[in-house]
């Protein structure tokens, strides 16, 4: 049964079903019907909602590809003894929750971070701001997307309307975290691969920014590092995955500074900025997810360097207005149309290089004007 399953889940389905898995995906009332073999109609925030529709439905895995959703019906099902849950209802409760998330990164497992504040109310947030220093970033707690309801703070006057921001896009927990703005070299993404004996695979690294009008999402893999930062940035990926416990596909988020390491954010499925590895990896972010839900052997081996660039847009693209034959003219490229929502579509390429590629999503980015106009 997978829960909240969207495009990403969409995407983990189809590789769970080639695996010969019977899936059964569980959304929201009004979600759009993704290819599962069975379609539930669940509120994922209500306990006894999400709870009825497990037992009834009597999954052998629940996995989780949202961080709307129950972790109180996730643990009582994994307390059954006869469901297994992946990711772990405990994971998936500390990566919907960056307070919590922060605080056993930095106070148990001593990792560094970005220095961070957390504000219960407006005020709360001026004296922090106050405090710390501006500019000062401040983001919803629980929302994991990234980007979504946050600020950047220059001046006192801008603290009311980030704080009505960020509460407007969590909806649940009326708390902020503040960040300052360190100087990094670059952002990325460790993908790894964790099984029950608590063995770890590690996937090339993905480098990634939001576009410059921030409405999309561009990102490579392998994001060039030096030797040193590679083994920071693994071995912290390493702990926090095994911190966090269970079996699944982890993203952690990284920022590297002079071949330091500081913690951004953690994920326990997969990502946007992962949708790279559909063209990179011999096997994609979802068939990785997929080989761990089932307890298979995962492969993470890096077949091609590649780029990719997301949109997001509210409306229904027009591919053929937009150009879509000059875009996939363009050598080792690739297009995705999702359907209406935040996410509507994505380029990929492949190159010898990765500044090859970024260079061929480039130009079919530049070719689907309607879409990913720059």
């Amino acid at each position: 049964m997978v829960l909240g399953a969207g495009q990403l889940g969409a995407e983990l389905i189809v590789a769970l079903q080639r695996l010969g898995a019977e899936a059964i995906a569980a959304d929201p009332p009004g979600a759009p019907l993704v290819p599962a073999d069975e379609h539930l109609s669940v509120t994922l925030t209500d306990t006894d909602q999400l709870s009825a529709a497990i037992n009834r439905a009597e999954p052998d895995v629940v996995v989780t590809v949202t961080d709307q959703v129950s972790v109180e019906a996730l643990r009582l099902a994994a307390q059954s003894g006869q469901v297994a849950v992946v990711p772990s209802a405990r994971s998936v409760r500390l990566a919907a929750d960056r307070e919590q998330m922060r605080r056993l990164v930095a106070e148990e497992l001593g990792v560094p971070t970005v220095p961070f504040w957390f504000a219960g109310s407006a005020q709360e947030l001026a004296a922090v701001a106050e405090r710390a220093g501006y500019p000062l970033v401040v983001s919803p707690v629980g929302v994991s997307t990234p980007g979504e309801g946050q600020s950047v703070l220059v001046r006192p006057d801008d603290v009311e309307p980030a704080w009505r921001r960020a509460i407007a896009a969590d909806g649940h927990i009326e708390r902020v975290i503040g960040e300052s703005v360190l100087a990094v070299d670059y952002e990325m993404t460790q993908l790894v691969f964790a099984d029950d004996a608590d063995t770890v695979e590690f996937c090339a690294p993905i480098g990634h920014r939001p576009s410059a009008d921030g409405r999309g999402l561009e990102c490579w893999q392998p994001q060039p590092m030096s030797g040193v930062a590679v083994d920071a940035a693994r071995s912290v990926a390493a702990r926090i995955v095994r911190a966090l416990g269970g079996r699944g596909l982890f993203a952690v988020h990284l920022a590297i500074s002079d071949d330091e390491v500081y913690f951004r954010d953690a994920g326990v499925f997969p990502v946007d900025a992962g949708l790279v590895t559909l063209r990179t990896q011999r096997l994609s972010q979802f068939e990785l997810a997929a080989r761990a839900v089932l307890g298979l052997p995962g492969d993470t081996l890096l077949v091609s360097p590649g780029a990719a660039r997301l949109r997001y847009r509210n409306g229904d693209p027009d591919p053929a207005a937009a150009g879509l034959g000059a875009a996939l003219a363009v050598p080792e490229t690739d297009v995705r149309v999702f359907g209406p929502g935040c996410r509507v579509g994505m380029v990929l390429a492949t190159a010898g290089d990765v500044e090859a590629a970024r260079g061929r999503v480039d130009d079919a980015a530049d070719a689907l004007s309607g879409m990913f106009a720059r």
